[in-house]
């Protein structure tokens, strides 16, 4: 008699530390996060079950399942490795920082550990959720328009635009981009890199987005940069806004978490916007600065420390 192959198991456990995702994090889950317009949870699920894997509350883990924190960029390859390796063991990236785990409870109970130097990285801070929107946006590989694009607009790479959505003339666009449904982008706006725009959302003339998460409901007004960002959820950016996002002296970029510098490893890095933010007209926002849950900026300010 020949005996099935029982699917591969795993289960998405819940992140370690979300907090240290804030602001973006404040008032909503981690695995609620937008990456290319899908919450990072759905994200996973739907890439674990395309691997053929079989998804398991934590109550029906066995010895055999994959444990997964959510919190995790996993490449599938290095997953898979994990998945056929006899014994309990817990997979770690380059760093040894844990990715996975299976057999055990915990990952230090575990009897090996398989160290991988495929693209594999906790997301711990606000900068690994760009990270993340980096490599996922990187993946598509189909271009589907349902909005209207003006015949004046430039679209080129892979770029996807939702139902309702309308690209002005005048418009740049510079895949890989994601924008949702019902937005209106333009006239004569730049849109670049790994860039995620979300539904309902308004960017103005001459504004210029690049490789930033966008959320939904929100306004940019005209003229203003967004580069290297998170913006949350019904911000509304003021005419002028900029966030700077290189340094003079090419070094990282340090952003304080908890009262402590951390470096964040990127070279370029804007600004973090909670949700219900609002700035006045020409704000200038240093890179890595991040600014609370509706957190209001007046006129002309220049923000150069974390408003939380």
């Amino acid at each position: 008699m020949v005996q099935c192959m029982q699917p591969m198991q795993a289960t998405l456990l819940p992140p370690r530390n979300p907090a240290l995702c804030a602001p973006i994090t404040t008032n909503r889950d981690l695995g609620a996060c937008l990456i290319a317009n899908v919450p990072m949870r759905e994200l996973l699920a739907a890439e674990l079950r395309r691997a053929g894997l079989q998804l398991v509350d934590i109550a029906e883990a066995g010895p055999r399942t994959l444990r997964i924190p959510i919190d995790n960029w996993i490449e599938l390859g290095a997953l898979l490795m994990l998945g056929r390796n006899p014994h309990s063991a817990c997979l770690l990236d380059a760093e040894h920082q844990v990715l996975a785990w299976k057999g055990c409870q915990k990952p230090e109970q575990c009897e090996e550990k398989i160290v991988t130097d495929a693209n594999c990285f906790p997301v711990n801070y606000p900068w690994d959720l760009l990270r993340m929107s980096e490599e996922v946006l990187a993946l598509m590989d189909e271009t589907s328009v349902l909005g209207d694009v003006s015949p004046l607009a430039s679209i080129s790479g892979v770029v996807r635009i939702g139902s309702g959505s309308r690209i002005l003339p005048g418009t740049v666009i510079e895949g890989p981009v994601v924008i949702g449904a019902n937005s209106q982008i333009g006239p004569n706006a730049y849109i670049r890199g790994a860039t995620s725009i979300g539904s309902n959302c308004y960017v103005g003339n001459g504004a210029e987005i690049k490789n930033s998460i966008i959320y939904n409901n929100t306004y940019i007004s005209r003229q203003c940069y967004v580069g290297d960002s998170i913006i949350g959820t019904h911000v509304t950016l003021g005419a002028g806004t900029c966030t700077e996002n290189h340094r003079h002296d090419g070094r990282h970029h340090v952003s304080m978490v908890r009262g402590r510098p951390v470096n964040t490893g990127r070279l370029k890095l804007g600004a973090i916007l909670g949700d219900g933010v609002r700035t006045g007209v020409n704000t200038s926002i240093e890179a890595g600065i991040k600014i609370g849950i509706a957190r209001t900026t007046p006129p002309g300010s220049v923000i150069s420390k974390d408003l939380l």
